[in-house]
This record gives structure tokens, C-alpha cells and sequence, in this order.
């Protein structure tokens, strides 16, 4: 999966709480703030992940204020999971999915991530550790939900705890409800249903994402909301259940329904740039990323609900030493406010709310994430016009989208009876 990269973060006054317990814990390896106590010994993180939070400008700007240096290495979701299982000295920090991570903690290569040394974990926002928003409404939980995964048995453990444990899978970077982009100006009608994507209407002008695990999480949107059949589970089908759905798919596809089936982030948005497709399963930055480039997209809320998806940082078992003290404190860096600020003027969410709000002007924050009427124009952070004053973002608030979540991407236990079956579709 490679959602597109953007950039940089900025330091913050030390957090309290958390901070003070972090402060005190120093002499084990803790982390003490961001001076560039690193610049008279370069250290360099190795940053394997899918290019969603990489950068140069992230590169550049903690090299700035904390004198590490970030080495990006840039692979498929599918191969984030490789490296993690078979070759975990080849990294130290990970950007993985939740959902990948029933694939991931049996092999006992990622190290449960100490809470306290983590300045914000109290401030991590309740959809991962609780499945609620901050306002203490619950979401969909079903697939992979964060916080059915959010906490280790131990600092080596191989098996998830159900209760708060103080040691961490992954520190949460980024998520999103995800929906169907469309091109309004070629579809000239309103969307509103998840059916719409095997509509005859659309054939050859729609596209759906091929990474297996995620683009039968859509598929199951799309044939619960053709009233073909209700599941479950969307995230965890059995075999009858998965067959019943690739059926569908593959007649769509022998009749001509999809234009293409895309596995990277910028593919999608050439798709809907060049007007190839239509509607097609989508990526909320990649509808930026879209606009940007002049051309009419829209996010668009459908009344099933949204498919949601999380990412976070997790730290290999080879990590040691100075190297594990820089990668604790890139995270904290990475939680404390620019960053998050900076994610969310692209469309993602970011895990501490409080911090990315104190980096954000007001208008942009009222426009991000209180669905409110732009009081100014909406740029992307390089400056590109996204937004005209007076609009407002597509499914509205934070509130609105996350708490319109229905389903969360998963790995089944029948996966891999799952993955044989999707390719066979592909090639079908």
C-alpha cells in the first residue's frame, strides 16, 4: 500500500503527565525532550513502511530538531509484513497497519513499545485504545478494530493483552474512514450507496484496490449494500462467505466493470485524474491529491458507513541502545503536535488530537476536523490551493466520519484461503 507521503514536524514544550513519568524514567533509556542531542553522534533510523508518513521534509525537520537522521525505506503493505517476519534486523522503526499485526506479533520480532516512555499515551485518542470517539460514542468494530490489538502481553510478548498491559504494539501515527472516490463532474448524479462501485452504469470506469485483504473489506461493503448478502463479520469471513464474494466480483469483472485494479497510491489518482475511472475505491489524500491537480473529486459518504484503517510505529526486537533512545524519541516527536497538524491538513487523522490542534490555525482545524465552512482558502502544506473559502470538507466532522466507521481492515483466519481466492479473481 503506498499512500502518499508529505511532511515535516516541529518541536513542543515537554507534555505533562506522561512527560514528567518519562523524565523520571531517564536513567532507563527514557526519552527527555527534543533538543538536538543527538548532532555531535549522528544517529540514523532506519524507517521501513509504505510512504504515507514519508517525507523529505519529515526527513529534514527531525534532523533539525533532534540530529536524527531518517532513512527511508519505502515497500508494499505486503512487504512490511515480509520484513517484519523475516528479517528483522533490517530496520528500526516500522510504519505497519493494525491489521497487520495478527500476521506480525506471533513471530515474536516486535517488541511491546514501554507506554511510559511514550509522553502522550494518555493522550492517544479513546478510538484506539477504547473503540469510542472522544466524546464516548462507540464505533464499528468489526475486522481488525485498534483496540482489539493495541496492547501486548509483554515487552516480548506473542499474544495480545485484552486489558491496558503498559507495553504497546504500535504507537498510532495515522488512520481514516475510508470510501469511494468519485468524479462528480462525469457522474453527474448523486452517490450515496457503496453499490454504486458494480452499478452497469459505471463499467469500465470503475477501479478497486488489490491489496486482498483490503479490497474484499470493500467488496463486502459493496454486496451488503446490494442486500445480496449480510455478514458477520466483514473482517473475519468464512470460506462459504468468501466465496459468495468473489463470486460476485469476478462476474463483475468477466462483464467489464473495472477498468483496473490499483495497489498504489498515486496509481489512483492518475485513474481519477485522467477520468479512466469514474468511482473507485479510494484514499482520502489521494482525493486531495486529486483536486489539487484542478480536477473535480469527491470523498463520498455513503450510507452504509465508512471502512476505517490505522497505522502506527512499531520497534523491532533487534533494537538496542542508543539506537532504541532515538527511536523512542522520534516517536514522541512524532506525537507531539507538528506532525499530527501536518497529516491532517492532508485529510488523515492524527493520534493525539490535543497536541495536532496547538500546531493548526483555527480556520484550518474548524475545516479539518469540526466540518465547518472554510472562513479562509484550505492549502495543502505545499502551499497548493485545496479548498475555496466557504467549503467544507467531504463527510463533514471528525465526529461524523469516524463515528460513521462500520468496518475495520483485517486479516481473516481463513486468510489464506482468502488471498488464493483473490488472485484467482484478478486473473480471472
Amino acid at each position: 500500500m503506498s499512500k502518499k507521503p508529505t511532511a515535516g514536524l516541529t518541536r513542543r514544550s515537554v507534555i505533562k503527565g506522561m512527560g514528567a513519568v518519562a523524565g523520571a524514567a531517564a536513567g532507563a533509556g527514557a526519552i527527555t525532550g527534543f533538543p538536538a542531542i543527538h548532532a555531535a553522534e549522528p544517529i540514523t533510523l532506519r524507517y521501513l513502511g509504505t510512504a504515507v508518513n514519508q517525507s523529505a521534509d519529515i526527513a529534514k525537520k527531525c534532523l533539525e530538531d533532534t540530529g536524527i537522521k531518517i532513512e527511508y525505506i519505502p515497500v508494499t503493505t505486503d512487504d512490511v509484513s515480509r520484513r517484519v517476519i523475516t528479517q528483522p534486523n533490517s530496520f528500526d522503526v516500522v510504519d505497519s497497519e493494525y491489521f497487520q499485526l495478527k500476521k506480525l506479533i506471533p513471530s515474536g520480532n516486535l517488541l511491546g513499545i514501554d507506554a511510559k516512555k511514550i509522553k502522550n499515551a494518555d493522550n492517544i485518542t479513546p478510538v484506539f485504545t477504547k473503540g469510542e470517539l472522544p466524546n464516548g460514542k462507540k464505533i464499528g468494530d468489526q475486522g481488525t478494530a485498534p483496540k482489539k490489538v493495541f496492547w501486548l502481553e509483554g515487552s516480548a510478548g506473542t499474544k495480545f493483552a485484552s486489558s491496558p498491559s503498559g507495553y504497546i504494539t504500535l504507537i498510532p501515527t495515522t488512520y481514516n474512514a475510508d470510501t469511494l472516490g468519485i468524479r462528480p463532474d462525469l457522474i453527474k448524479r448523486p452517490i450515496e450507496s457503496w453499490k454504486e462501485l458494480l452499478n452497469p452504469e459505471f463499467k469500465g470506469k470503475a477501479s478497486i484496490l488489490n491489496i486482498p485483504s483490503i479490497g474484499i473489506m470493500d467488496a463486502a461493503m459493496v454486496i451488503e449494500a446490494m442486500g445480496e448478502y449480510t455478514y458477520p463479520d466483514k473482517g473475519n469471513m468464512t470460506k462459504e462467505e468468501i466465496d459468495r464474494t468473489m463470486k460476485v466480483l469476478t462476474e463483475a469483472k468477466q462483464a467489464g466493470q473495472f477498468r483496473a485494479f490499483w495497489k498504489d497510491f498515486n496509481e489512483s489518482v492518475n485513474l481519477m485524474v485522467s477520468g479512466e475511472t469514474v468511482i473507485q475505491s479510494m484514499w482520502s489524500p489521494a482525493v486531495t491529491a486529486v483536486r489539487s491537480k484542478g480536477v473535480p473529486c469527491v470523498y463520498q459518504p455513503l450510507k452504509e458507513g465508512y471502512r476505517a484503517w490505522a497505522a502506527g510505529f512499531g520497534l523491532p526486537k533487534t533494537l538496542a541502545g542508543k539506537k532504541a533512545d532515538a527511536a523512542y524519541e522520534f516517536i514522541n516527536w512524532f506525537l507531539d503536535g507538528w506532525a499530527g497538524a501536518y497529516l491532517n491538513r492532508q485529510g488523515y487523522y492524527s493520534a493525539v488530537l490535543s497536541s495536532a490542534k496547538a500546531k493548526m490555525e483555527p480556520y484550518e482545524w474548524a475545516f479539518w476536523m469540526e466540518g465547518q465552512p472554510a472562513a479562509q482558502d484550505i492549502k495543502a502544506p505545499d502551499g497548493t490551493l485545496l479548498e475555496k473559502a466557504g467549503s467544507v470538507r467531504d463527510g463533514g466532522s471528525y465526529d461524523a466520519r469516524m463515528g460513521g466507521v462500520a468496518c475495520w481492515n483485517a486479516v481473516m483466519d481463513e486468510n489464506d484461503y482468502m488471498v488464493r481466492k483473490w488472485n484467482q479473481f484478478i486473473a480471472a
